[in-house]
C-alpha cells in the first residue's frame, strides 16, 4: 500500500510540473527580458539572465495560481462539399427534364457504340 501511495504521489508531482519555453533577449541597455513563449503578456526584465528568469517564474506562478489548466477535445468542423452549392440549381427550370432526356439519350448512344466496339475487339481476328 505504501509503495502505491508513493507511486501515486510521484505521478501527481510529475503531472503538476509544467514546462514552458522562455525567450531570453538582451536589450541594448544591458537589461535582460524573459518572455514565456506563447504568452506575450507574461514577461519580465532583470539585470541578469537569472534575475529575469526568476521574475518571469514569479509572474507565471502568480498567474497559474488563479487559473486552471484543462484539456478540451473539439471536433473539427466539416467543410461543405464544394459541389453542394450547385445542388438543386436547376430544380425550378422548366426545360431541365428535357435537357436530362437529351443527356440520357446521348449516353445510351455512346454506350451502344462502345458495346459494338468491344464486340469487334473480342471477336476472333478482331
Amino acid at each position: 500500500m505504501e509503495t502505491l501511495t508513493k507511486e501515486l504521489t510521484s505521478t501527481a508531482d510529475k503531472l503538476s510540473n509544467l514546462t514552458y519555453n522562455v525567450v531570453i533577449e538582451t536589450e541594448n541597455e544591458g537589461t535582460v527580458r524573459a518572455t514565456v513563449w506563447g504568452l506575450p503578456n507574461c514577461q519580465a526584465e532583470g539585470g541578469t539572465r537569472s534575475e529575469a528568469l526568476a521574475k518571469v517564474r514569479e509572474l507565471l506562478t502568480a498567474r497559474l495560481s488563479k487559473a486552471e489548466i484543462v484539456q478540451m477535445e473539439m471536433e473539427l468542423p466539416k467543410p461543405e462539399h464544394p459541389w453542394m452549392k450547385f445542388a438543386g440549381m436547376y430544380a425550378d427550370n422548366p426545360v431541365f427534364p428535357e435537357v436530362l432526356e437529351h443527356i440520357e439519350a446521348d449516353r445510351r448512344e455512346l454506350d451502344g457504340e462502345m458495346e459494338a466496339y468491344y464486340r469487334t475487339m473480342d471477336a476472333p481476328g478482331g
